[in-house]
């Protein structure tokens, strides 16, 4: 590899690094204050960058806000492949939950932007949901369709099963401060988000399973 080669990667890499870097404020803040509340010049001097250093890479804050969303969402629909590709239902539903309360887990404040967005009525994001969400929940519920008149699973409500299991999983996301409190420790565990696993897993498959 020759050291031209090299020297033109590295502002490249350099550059993907700066974006990540103002990413994960911009997640942090929006998480906390919500898109009206932040200001692209709070998220530039947090960083220690200028303003016109921020907007070369996003041009306005809607645009970041965007991007963070697209972040969550990107992370969040790699596991939501898992029923609609799936031959076994029970392991599908198992593997499911466990990859949504693991993203709450491991991204509380990219669930906080997103259920922000949400709670408003997605102003700013709907047509990213309409296009990128609702195939995949659609495909999601076809395979339980399908498993249903193979009579792998009871016949329910599938669309309304999705939400129940998204409602449950994102709670140890939204609720976990609450839950925490509740529980009298500074924050939930590992050892919880396992207790959580397996009693949504048992409810949910306990409703799913063939009589």
């Amino acid at each position: 590899m020759s050291v031209t080669a090299v020297i033109a990667r590295t502002p490249r890499a350099a550059t993907l690094r700066k974006q990540e870097v103002i990413l994960a404020e911009a997640e942090r803040q929006f998480a906390r204050y919500g898109f009206e509340g932040v200001s692209l010049d709070a998220i530039a001097a947090t960083l220690a960058l200028s303003r016109q250093n921020l907007l070369y890479h996003w041009p306005s804050k809607e645009d970041l806000y965007r991007a963070v969303l697209d972040s969550v969402i990107d992370e969040w629909m790699a596991c939501m492949t898992d029923i609609a590709e799936a031959d076994e239902p029970e392991q599908a539903v198992r593997s499911y939950i466990e990859a949504k309360l693991r993203f709450s887990r491991e991204r509380p404040s990219g669930n906080a932007v997103f259920t922000r967005e949400i709670m408003a009525g997605a102003p700013r994001y709907s047509d990213v949901l309409r296009h990128r969400v609702m195939p995949i929940l659609r495909a999601d519920v076809d395979r339980f369709e399908r498993w249903a008149q193979e009579g792998r699973v009871r016949r329910l409500d599938f669309t309304h099963l999705m939400f129940l299991i998204w409602a449950s999983t994102q709670a140890y996301a939204d609720l976990a401060p609450q839950f925490s409190l509740y529980m009298g420790k500074p924050a939930l565990e590992l050892a919880d988000f396992e207790a959580a696993r397996e009693l949504i897993t048992g409810l949910v498959w306990h409703s799913l399973a063939p009589v």
